[in-house]
C-alpha cells in the first residue's frame, strides 16, 4: 500500500453503496493510501443474491481489474465458457450457437469477454479490502454539509463524518440529488425480470437451453433473455416496449405470480410454451422500466461530493453498466491521487468530463439498442446474429 502523500491525505471519504463500482473504488483509493469507509445498506455481505453474470470487458473492467492488482483472484472466480451467446427464434429454433465452440481468445485479448457471478465479483472485491471497510446495514437517510465537510445519517440511527461523499448508490441514488435535480427519462422499454433457484429441476429443457451461456430469443416485439448464475441459478428477463408508466397503469399485482404468469403466458401466446416454464419456475417477478439519464446532463463540480456508475448516468443495459462504473472508479481514484490537480474540486471537474465524454456515447448506443433487443424486426434479428458471431 502507497503511503499518502496527495489532496486526500488525512481526509476522510464516505462511498454510499457497495456494488462493484463502489467496491473498486474502495480497493483503488486504499491502494493508495486513502482513509475509506463503504457504507451499504445490506444486512451483511450473504444477506441477497447479486444477481446473475457479468462480463469484463479488455478496456474497462479488465483493465482495472489490473489496475487493482485483481487479475489473478479474478482468473480463479470467472466461469469458463459463460462468454458464449445462443439464439433462438420464438419457436424455439437455434438460430446462432457458440456453446459447442472452443473459445479462440482468451485474457490478453481485446475480444474476450470472461463473465464472473456478480456475487463472487463482490466477495472478491471485499476481500481485497481491510477489515472493516464495509459498514453493513446502512441504508443512507440524509446528509449535511457543515463547515465543507458532510455529517451523515443512516435508518439504523448511526452517524458519520467524511471529507468527500462519493455516490455509489445506483439508479434511485440519494446522493444525486444533492449534487443535480434532473431526473432520468424513460427509454420506451420495460423487462420484468425473474430469479430460478434450481432450474436443472423447476424447468429442464430450458436449462439444457441455456446451456450454462447467455441465452437470447427474439420475435413479435419482443425479447426473452437468460444467464446463468455462479451458484447454479438461472436469471431471465422478458423485455418489450411498454407506455409509460406501463407498470403502475397495468393493473397487475407483480407480487402476485398467478397474475404475471398469466400476463407473460398472454404476452408471448405464439412463442413454443418451453419459455413458459421459466414463467412458472420463478417464485417472484421485478418490473423494470428501462429508464435513462439525459445525454447532455451537466452540473456544477463540487469539492466534497461526487457519483460514479448508474447514480451518474443511468442507460439501459448493454453489457457496459459494470464496466463503465469500473471504469469511472479508476477515473476517479486516479484523479483525486494525481498531484497535478491543486485541490479536490479540480481532480472532482476533471474526473466528471471524463465520466460525461464516456456516458455520452455509451448512453447513445444503448438506447439504439432498445430499438433491437425490445422491438425486434426481421432486419434488426439478422443484424444482432451478426453482431454476435462479429465476437467470434
Amino acid at each position: 500500500m502507497e503511503t499518502s502523500s496527495h489532496m486526500l491525505k488525512n481526509k476522510t471519504i464516505a462511498i454510499i453503496g457497495g456494488g462493484p463500482g463502489g467496491l473498486t473504488l474502495a480497493v483503488l483509493l486504499q491502494c493508495k493510501g486513502v482513509d475509506v469507509k463503504v457504507y451499504e445498506r445490506d444486512l451483511n455481505q450473504q444477506s441477497r443474491i447479486q444477481g446473475a453474470i457479468v462480463d469484463l470487458h479488455f478496456d474497462s473492467g479488465l483493465k482495472v481489474m489490473e489496475a487493482a492488482g485483481l487479475m489473478d483472484a479474478f482468473k480463479s472466480y470467472y466461469m469458463a465458457g459463460a462468454d458464449k451467446y445462443r439464439m433462438l427464434d420464438k419457436e424455439a429454433n437455434i438460430c446462432m450457437d457458440e456453446g459447442d465452440q472452443e473459445s479462440a481468445y482468451d485474457f490478453g485479448d481485446e475480444r474476450f469477454r470472461p463473465e464472473i457471478d456478480r456475487g463472487a465479483l463482490r466477495d472478491m472485491l471485499i476481500d481485497a479490502l481491510l477489515p472493516g471497510t464495509v459498514v453493513w446495514d446502512s441504508q443512507f437517510l440524509t446528509m449535511e454539509e457543515i463547515s465543507g465537510r458532510w455529517s451523515l445519517q443512516f435508518e439504523n440511527g448511526t452517524h458519520a463524518t467524511a471529507d468527500l461523499v462519493i455516490g455509489s448508490d445506483g439508479y434511485r441514488s440519494k446522493i444525486r440529488p444533492y449534487l443535480t435535480d434532473i431526473k432520468a427519462l424513460y427509454s420506451g422499454a420495460t423487462i420484468i425480470q425473474g430469479d430460478i433457484n434450481n432450474p436443472e429441476k423447476d424447468c429442464p429443457e430450458m436449462y439444457t437451453l441455456v446451456n450454462k451461456g447467455n441465452l437470447i430469443a427474439m420475435g413479435d416485439g419482443k425479447t426473452i433473455a437468460a444467464q446463468p448464475r455462479g451458484d447454479g441459478g438461472l436469471t431471465f428477463y422478458a423485455a418489450s416496449l411498454y407506455p409509460e408508466n406501463w407498470v403502475k397503469d397495468s393493473g397487475i399485482d407483480f407480487d402476485n405470480h398467478a397474475e404475471v404468469y398469466t400476463f407473460l403466458t398472454q404476452s408471448y401466446g405464439d412463442w413454443n410454451p418451453v419459455f413458459f416454464t421459466l414463467f412458472q419456475a420463478s417464485p417472484n417477478f421485478v418490473p423494470r422500466p428501462l429508464d435513462y439519464f439525459p445525454l447532455d446532463q451537466h452540473w456544477e463540480a463540487k469539492a466534497n461530493l461526487t457519483i460514479i456508475g448508474d447514480a451518474a448516468h443511468l442507460m439501459p443495459p448493454s453489457g457496459e453498466g459494470v464496466n463503465t462504473a469500473m471504469l469511472d472508479a479508476l477515473d476517479l481514484s486516479e484523479c483525486l491521487t494525481d498531484a497535478r490537480f491543486k485541490d479536490p474540486k479540480a481532480a472532482i471537474t476533471e474526473y466528471e468530463g471524463r465520466m460525461r465524454e464516456r456516458a455520452t456515447v455509451l448512453g447513445k448506443e444503448a438506447l439504439d439498442g432498445i430499438k433491437d433487443f425490445a422491438a425486434p424486426s426481421e432486419e434488426s434479428f439478422k443484424k444482432l446474429l451478426q453482431q454476435f458471431d462479429g465476437l467470434k
